[in-house]
């Protein structure tokens, strides 16, 4: 007899979940979020089940993995894409875990992506770092204004990133001002550092990937960009279509059209929101760098406005990547604009 699982993950338990072929619900328990209780959950139907299906909410990583390491094959699903009926009366942890079982019975559940175990700790170490980089930004910004609402003068980025401790304190009189100067100047340089081994830490992973090099023939693209849409992507061949992982970028327009006609909005927030902020970055930085980048996008501009512009050819540069990860070529100018520009 197969047995079909499901697991509603939250912060504090997991409500776990059996089911059978017809539909039978064979148990449930919730239990705390230890693996060595789910386990025991599962033991009595270890050789039926045959596929456990995982919610993915932000805490997944031990569980699956968990589960994985004694063998059992999961399904990560997707919360986004899965709704009940909205007129139903009661529902709760049991209903919904039910829910997702029966959706893996019949063999509908949508389903995330499960990342490499090895390479994702890398991914997210990179993540981390672009928060410390907005932290950094933060106390640059509010140092240019400390000095600028005491002086009447402003700084430039590169005069603060260029000061040391003493002498950025010293533009300063009051004894207050001199000391929030000496300490954000003191957090801009340990960031700095902090950013600089993480920077090497990821890149001595990613560099060996020659989809990582080839990405940089991409106009706009460069180490940071790159080491990004590396590990965002992981394997590309879960798209598809260029235009799936446009959509996966968030690089697609969101929209609900019936007979020409506005019937209101899809979830915009879908996808890889590091991969929609990278390829926005690389279309900004494309702008500087390539005629024909530059060119488009101002084509785009005059038919809508800027944002339009940039997005437009955020959406070329994704599908230009996609197909320099799935085939292994470097960038062609040419097939990205396909002679038109």
């Amino acid at each position: 007899m197969k047995v079909m699982a499901g697991i509603d993950l939250h912060s504090n338990n997991a409500m776990c979940g059996l089911m059978d072929m017809q539909g039978k619900r064979l148990a449930h328990k919730k239990v705390e979020c230890e693996l060595a209780q789910v386990l025991k959950v599962f033991a009595p139907y270890q050789k039926q089940i045959d596929t456990v299906a995982v919610e993915s909410t932000y805490n997944w990583y031990w569980l699956v993995d968990g589960l994985m390491d004694h063998g059992y094959k999961v399904a990560l699903a997707n919360p986004a894409q899965i709704d009940q009926y909205d007129g139903l009366k009661h529902t709760d942890d049991k209903s919904d875990v039910f829910f997702l079982t029966e959706l893996l019975r019949l063999g509908i559940l949508p389903t995330g992506y499960i990342y490499d175990r090895q390479t994702r700790p890398v991914r997210d170490l990179l993540r981390r770092r672009l928060s410390l980089v907005r932290q950094r930004t933060a106390l640059i910004l509010s140092f240019k204004n400390l000095h600028v609402r005491n002086t009447g003068v402003e700084l430039g980025l590169a005069r603060v990133k260029s000061l040391g401790v003493s002498e950025g304190k010293n533009l300063f009189e009051h004894p207050c001002d001199r000391l929030i100067a000496q300490e954000q100047l003191t957090l801009m340089r340990q960031l700095d550092q902090s950013i600089d081994r993480i920077e090497k830490a990821v890149l001595k992973v990613v560099e060996a990937l020659p989809c990582y090099r080839r990405l940089q023939t991409i106009p706009g693209i460069g180490m940071i960009l790159g080491l990004t849409i590396t590990l965002e992507t992981g394997e590309v061949n879960r798209f598809a279509t260029a235009g799936d992982y446009a959509s996966y970028c968030r690089c697609v327009k969101s929209q609900r059209l019936s007979n020409q006609k506005s019937k209101g909005k899809n979830n915009r927030k879908c996808g890889n929101q590091y991969l929609a902020w990278a390829f926005v970055e690389a279309a900004n930085c494309a702008l500087r760098s390539d005629a024909q980048c530059r060119k488009f996008y101002e084509r785009k501009k005059t038919q809508r406005n800027g944002i339009v512009g940039i997005k437009a050819l955020a959406c070329k540069l994704s599908k230009a990547a996609w197909h320099i990860m799935s085939r292994g070529v470097d960038f062609q100018s040419g097939q990205m604009f396909g002679g038109r520009t």
